[in-house]
Parts: structure tokens; sequence; C-alpha cells
């Protein structure tokens, strides 16, 4: 049942775009409204494990959006996962009215001002796996609303950013007497020099009650970029505190080339910590890369190949699930984004 659901789902979901598209074909230069943009990505992927012999193919996002205007000061923004583990589900459902420059406020389903989106949209991730903060500590969206506040401070970029959930995370719309609130401060724009600083209290029930907090800092030059962060998430019930940290860098240069139109170098050392002691890091992450750009754009359509390199002191449960998932990794990955 649960299945038919989803198909229905999705075949409204593409009825819907088609339907919007070919509106949006009949429309004159003059804006008209509502307006219709489409957007999607796609990963698919190969692994190989050394350690344990085992290899997969995969497709770990298949992602189809919709965004676009009711009137020039109301958005909208619709996206759908159409294959998260061979499940359906529905990421984005939110309006945004912006009632003067600069602030913006959205009601629905969206993303928490929590992560950066170049860490967990496959669309702009520089490596084929996520960050151990950005993949083990929370989930990346919910139900709620959230506040934006653009400005300046003299010559500077700055915004604030706050919002209020229901503290599940996706598609559960429950009643509650405690919700979930984020907050992060941003300085700087993405090309050149940025910083945030950010907060997450999350009580999602008796057994689970997180607050996390973090900082970034990021500088991207013409052609390549360096990023790195840390996070740290208090368990206020269970007194499993965790801690993570990454730096992460790339660069490219365009080819000459009928397929490919530049090479991406990248490399990355992640590390999480469960606070058993005061000995370093649980698990250390070193992950080398190279990427060959299907579009002269850098976070465009690519071929990738990753390979991983895990270095143990003490296992967490959570990231050994399973043999492969935390051993070394050769990930050869095609990355669309349209």
């Amino acid at each position: 049942m649960k299945h038919i659901f989803s198909v229905r789902l999705l075949i409204l979901f593409v009825l819907f775009i088609t339907s919007a598209s070919a509106l949006l074909s009949q429309q004159s230069d003059a804006v008209r409204y509502p307006t219709f943009k489409f957007d999607g990505n796609l990963k698919t992927k190969f692994e190989y494990a050394p350690e344990t012999g085992n290899s997969r193919f995969s497709v770990r996002n298949s992602r189809l959006g919709l965004s676009g205007k009711i009137t020039p000061m109301a958005d909208y923004r619709a996206q759908v996962e159409l294959n998260k583990e061979g499940k359906f589900e529905v990421l984005d459902l939110c309006g945004t009215l912006t009632p003067y420059e600069g602030l913006s406020v959205t009601l629905g389903q969206t993303s928490i001002p929590l992560f950066n989106p170049y860490i967990i949209n496959p669309g702009t991730m520089m490596f084929a796996n996520r960050t151990f903060l950005g993949k083990y500590y929370v989930g990346t969206r919910d139900i709620g609303l959230l506040v934006k506040y653009n400005f300046h401070l003299a010559t500077v970029p700055a915004g604030i950013e706050f919002g209020v959930y229901n503290g599940n995370t996706i598609n559960n719309p429950v009643w509650t007497d405690k919700f979930s609130y984020a907050a992060r401060l941003s300085f700087g724009s993405m090309k050149g020099f940025r910083t945030t600083f950010k907060l997450y209290d999350y009580p999602n029930s008796d057994e689970i009650h997180y607050f996390l907090y973090g900082a970034d800092f990021r500088y991207e030059g013409n052609n390549w970029k360096v990023e790195t962060e840390a996070m740290k998430r208090d368990d206020k019930v269970a007194n499993k505190d965790l801690f993570s940290a990454y730096v992460q860098g790339a660069y490219w240069a365009p080819i000459k080339g009928s397929l490919f139109k530049n090479i991406i170098p990248a490399a990355r050392w992640d590390a999480i910590d469960q606070d058993k002691d005061d000995s370093g890091f649980d698990v250390n992450r070193l992950t080398l890369g190279l990427g060959f750009g299907l579009t002269p754009n850098a976070n465009g359509s690519l071929l990738r190949i990753n390979y991983e390199w895990y270095f143990i002191k003490n296992q967490l449960d959570f990231m050994h699930q399973f043999e492969e998932m935390d051993a070394d990794k050769l990930t050869i990955e095609l990355v669309y984004v349209f």
C-alpha cells in the first residue's frame, strides 16, 4: 500500500512539473505569475571495499525540484527524493513571503539553519560521501517557521536566521509541547571569505534531547576553495556527546576536451569523537578525490573518483552497522546537476 501511494505521489509530481513547463513555454518575455523553475540531481555510484572484498552499485540520490514565485514577494519550493535507500521521500514543501528587501519568512517543510548546503546537498558536495557531522548528528530538515534577515555591516554581507520546528524531522507533523529552535549568524559571501556561527536545540522526546553548536570558516578564490568546520552535539539524556571537525579543499583547472571541461583534485580530513576519553578522536578519515567536470561550472555535473582511508581507535556502533560502513573504500561516482 505504501509503495502504491509513493508511486501515485511521484506521478502527480511529474504531471505537475510537465504542466508547469508547458505553461512556462507559452509565456512571453514579460514576467507572468506564477513562475516555474525545474531542477534536479542524480548520483549513481560504484563502491569497492578492499578489506572485505565486497562491492556494490547504488543510486545514492535522485532528486527533482520545482520552485518559483506566486507574486513578486511570494515564493514556493517543492522537492522530492525518488530513491532514498529504496524509498520515496518528500524533502521540501514550503512557501516564503518577502515583505521587504532583506527579510523573508518561510513556512512549511524546509532546511534547518545548521548545516551548510555544500556539505549535505548532493549537487554541491565536494566528495561522494558527506562529512561525519553532516551525516551522523541530526536530520537536516523539519516542518516549521524560518525567518531570515540579510543586511550589511559596512561593506560586509551579513545574515541572521531563526527557525522554530516540530522537532521530529520531515514528513511527520506531530503535536508537541516542545518545539526545537535553530539560529545562525553569518558574515561574508560564498566568493571570498565567509564564516557562520550556529546552534540548535532539539528536544525530540524523553529519550532524545540534543543541543548542537558550532562554527565554520571558508574562503573561495577564482579556481580554488578551502573550508573547515567544528560542531559539538551535547546529549542531554544519554550523555553520549559528539564532537566532529573537518578540513577540506579543492582546486579546479580547465582542460581541453570534448567530454570533460575541467579537472578537480580535492582532499579532506574529518574526524569524530564520542567523548569516551581525552586521548583524541575515535575515528579519523582521510579522503582524496579527483573529479572530471562535464560542465565549466566546478559545482556542476561530473565524474568523480574518491578513496577513503579510515583510522579507528574506538569503533562507534552507529558507524558500524555493517562491515563496509567504516572500512576503506574506493568510490566511482557519476553526478548530474540540472
